[in-house]
């Protein structure tokens, strides 16, 4: 490929920079395009676990009838802006209709071959570049308020166990060897070992763009308005910056890909799961390493900045900013988790999670158009982004992934 017509990446987040990366290492001319900075928009806001075990959906059953009281429980970590509900229907009853025994271990199964090795892909994409530096290989554990309530996610765990992730549960004065700072409401865990972190998501994901760039990848800051096609085959993009032409093109821009499917003829029932976090900058009284709470559904991560603590599902669109509830609930219940938390500041971010309706990500061409798709990770982009950019290079370069693709095949929501 001449640089005149090179690969073009859309989206600098984790998985269109792995993209990159992976097609640059092949020999392919890339250009990646973005309308902000790299690792900047959802790649920036995540709990920052790479997570090999988060291979269970949201959609696991008994959800469509425990969803609606929940939304309604203002303890809950779900919110959901009413005036939105008509217009998320559609998809929020395809999506509820995945809720089930058998789709759930479908997806399960989906889930486990893009995460399940995440550690190792994310040391294959980053060990001896610039990146390396925000990678730390630990725990990722599940605090529960006792043994009662962590068997009452047997089903989960059962799949877990069921993929090979079997946890170590530490009860009494076991937690409390095990993390001092957990408030006295967690008395069991389940301890998740060969997991790891990013210490700085945003800052891991620009390293990586840098390491693109180093790597002889072009770099166009612009906001992609569209494809020109000859026949069914792409061309080009058209940008705020002018067109720029390409011989193939990787989507990889979350939630926002949903406009651009629409010109491949491909209505995409995907939703944006609007996420939250606070940031305690120079935080003391927290974890040593990533801890979710089951309790509250949150994930608090020691990052280089201070205590990351991100969690709550809001669905409401990608337009409206965020809200106060979602903070007041977390910080609740982060003061709850870590007693003895204390910061110099604390920072709130709130963004936007890519929620296809059946909690598969999209991956592979669009019918022979030459553009490839990676988007829809849901809660597990940044675990399993690197591999997603492997595969998509891996097919975009001729060969064979080792694997079956065709759970994440974008065909499937034709027609």
């Amino acid at each position: 490929m001449s640089a005149v017509h090179p690969t073009v990446v859309i989206g600098a987040g984790i998985v269109g920079v792995s993209s990159a990366i992976w097609l640059r290492r092949s020999g392919v001319e890339v250009t990646l395009v973005d309308r902000g900075a790299p690792g900047q928009g959802t790649s920036y806001g995540n709990a920052g676990v790479i997570a090999n075990c988060s291979m269970v959906p949201v959609t696991s059953p008994g959800l469509a009838l425990k969803g609606p009281k929940l939304a309604l429980d203002p303890n809950f970590p779900l919110f959901v802006r009413w005036s939105y509900l008509p217009k998320m229907l559609p998809w929020l009853v395809m999506y509820l209709g995945n809720a089930n025994d058998a789709d759930t271990r479908r997806i399960a199964r989906g889930l486990t071959d893009i995460v399940g090795d995440g550690v190792e892909q994310h040391h294959a994409l980053s060990d001896r570049t610039r990146a390396a530096q925000w990678v730390t290989d630990s725990d990722y554990t599940f605090g529960y308020a006792d043994r009662a309530a962590f068997e009452a996610d047997s089903y989960v765990w059962g799949l877990r166990r069921d993929a090979g992730f079997d946890p170590e549960v530490l009860e009494g004065v076991e937690v409390r060897d095990y993390e001092p700072n957990l408030g006295s409401q967690v008395q069991c865990l389940a301890v998740m070992r060969d997991h790891g972190h990013i210490r700085d998501p945003g800052g891991y994901v620009a390293a990586l763009a840098e390491e693109f760039q180093s790597l002889g990848g072009n770099w166009r800051q612009a906001d992609v308005k569209d494809f020109r096609f000859e026949g069914d085959k792409v061309v080009a993009i058209e940008t705020t910056d002018g067109p720029i032409h390409c011989s193939d093109v990787v989507l990889a821009t979350g939630v926002w890909s949903k406009s651009l499917m629409k010109r491949l003829g491909l209505t995409i029932p995907i939703e944006s799961e609007r996420g939250y976090h606070i940031v305690f900058e120079g935080a003391e009284g927290g974890p040593s390493m990533p801890i979710m709470v089951a309790s509250g559904k949150f994930v608090a991560t020691p990052m280089e900045a201070g205590l990351r603590c991100a969690g709550v599902v809001e669905f409401g669109g990608l337009e409206a900013g965020p809200s106060r509830a979602p903070f007041a609930l977390l910080r609740k219940q982060i003061a709850q988790a870590f007693p003895n938390l204390k910061a110099a500041k604390e920072v709130e971010w709130q963004g936007h999670r890519p929620a296809p309706s059946d909690s598969l990500p999209l991956i592979g061409q669009v019918g022979q158009t030459g553009v490839y798709v990676g988007f829809g990770h849901h809660h597990i982009g940044l675990t399993g982004g690197p591999k997603t950019g492997r595969l998509l290079a891996q097919m975009m370069t001729g060969q064979t992934p080792n694997m079956d693709m065709s759970p994440y095949d974008p065909a499937r929501f034709a027609g």
